[in-house]
């Protein structure tokens, strides 16, 4: 697949497994891993300390847009991790930054970027939470540890409640004082209930990190509206270009095909009928040329007219157009539709062709041998993952093809997303916010 992805949507978030006990097992895992992000942004505050403490030697002044660059570089770590890891989406809430001019001279370059990551409100609010996260992932990560681990001291216990016992006389295992094997065996239940009781808030706590992490790197309120009339109007822009350049093809088509036959069969009709009297039998020849003519431009008039919006799907929906498109297609597709209603027509028209987009990518350059088709409903997106077992390796930037699917779904605040490790495989994600209709109140 080639194309351009949004940069804040490159990657898609892996599968989560479907066990209870392999999410908590993976929800452990992360946990630990937030860790190491937490020590990155102590380290991160550590030095931006030590950089302001020394500005009276000026040199390590010029350390500090770098410093907070890399700041709001692991912030997005978090954010994206927050999405991914705990089901919590946090925006960027950035204003655009500006390299400052390389024309100009040290001190003014260092200037222009002080005063854009200073005057940044979000920079401020990276900074808050990278000085209170360090003390807060301790407590979310190691909580369930610590849960689990008294659990398995109540499982042992029977076995190791004599030494305790004749070293300092009875000890309480929560609410059960142990100073006799009867007392040590009532701990082995109490143990695996805490045990169970640590594995299950695991998940709970990586939902409350990530609501943490929203508190305070989300956007502001007057952040959001600026970023959202931004994108308004970048997305009517595109809108309109995207438009005008699907009429200007739906021109050509019309002149380049149906139009030059149409009026091929008319001066045809007209030869015909002057040679109807004189000559009917060349009359009778130009006829069913003209009948042949008018034949192949009702064709090409219904090829156009399914390119603009085809009839399954207008008919029949998403999930039977694209289980239409699997059958036409030389590649071995399996589709999944778990779809319990009909998104707005306008919604399931940007979703197939950007299915259709997707598919051609993956027939010209991943060299896959199974491609997969997922449409289901959640949390009030329509998400569609396609994907592939091919050589992935896709580079987001290097085309026009996914350019051109954004352009589509960024009309209804949809987003594309692209995850292809080398070697694959590659998954295309789109999300696209709607609300599903009754099947039984659905046009048709």
């Amino acid at each position: 697949m080639t194309g351009t992805a949004r940069d804040s949507a490159n990657l898609v978030a892996p599968r989560e497994p479907r066990s209870w006990i392999g999410v908590r097992l993976v929800g452990s895992v992360r946990g630990l891993a937030l860790i190491g992000v937490a020590l990155a942004e102590a380290g991160l505050i550590l030095a931006l300390v030590s950089e302001v403490s020394l500005s009276v030697f000026v040199y390590p002044v010029l350390l500090i847009p770098p410093t907070l660059l890399a700041v709001r570089r692991l912030a997005n770590v978090t954010r994206r991790l927050a999405g991914q890891w705990c089901g919590v989406r946090i925006p960027q809430p950035y204003r655009q930054y500006r390299e400052p001019d390389p024309e100009a001279g040290a001190w003014c370059r260092f200037r222009q970027a002080c005063g854009q990551l200073i005057t940044e409100p979000a920079t401020w609010r990276d900074l808050l939470w990278m000085t209170a996260d360090p003390l807060l992932i301790w407590v979310l990560a190691l909580l369930p540890f610590a849960v689990i681990g008294w659990g398995l001291e109540g499982v042992l216990m029977p076995a190791i409640w004599s030494p305790i016992v004749h070293a300092g006389g009875t000890y309480w295992y929560a609410f059960i004082p142990v100073n006799n094997e009867g007392t040590a065996l009532l701990c082995l239940p109490l143990g695996l209930v805490f045990i169970a009781l640590g594995v299950w808030i695991t998940p709970l706590c990586l939902r409350w990190y990530g609501q943490a992490a929203y508190s305070m790197l989300s956007p502001s309120k007057e952040a959001a509206l600026e970023q959202k009339v931004a994108q308004l109007s970048e997305s009517r822009a595109e809108v309109v270009d995207t438009g005008a350049a699907e009429i200007r093809r739906i021109e050509r088509d019309l002149h380049d095909g149906a139009q030059a036959r149409l009026v091929a069969m008319g001066m045809t009709l007209s030869a015909a009928e002057q040679l109807l009297d004189q000559n009917p039998a060349a009359a009778r020849a130009l006829l069913l040329e003209a009948r042949d003519a008018s034949a192949k431009a009702l064709t090409e008039l219904r090829d156009l007219v399914r390119g603009i919006h085809p009839p399954v799907l207008a008919d029949r929906g998403i999930g039977e157009a694209v289980r239409a498109l699997a059958i036409d297609s030389p590649l071995r597709i399996r589709v999944t539709n778990e779809l319990t209603g009909r998104p707005p027509a306008p919604v399931e028209s940007a979703t197939y062709f950007a299915v259709c987009e997707l598919l051609a990518n993956v027939s010209k350059h991943a060299d896959a041998r199974q491609v997969w088709i997922d449409l289901r409903y959640e949390r009030g997106l329509l998400r569609v993952d396609v994907g592939d077992d091919g050589q992935g390796g896709a580079d987001p930037s290097g085309g026009s093809g996914l350019r051109g699917i954004e352009r589509r779904l960024s009309a209804f605040d949809g987003i594309l997303a692209i995850s292809s490790p080398p070697g694959g495989p590659t998954v295309a994600t789109l999300e696209l916010p709607c609300e599903l209709s009754s099947p039984k109140t659905s046009s048709f």
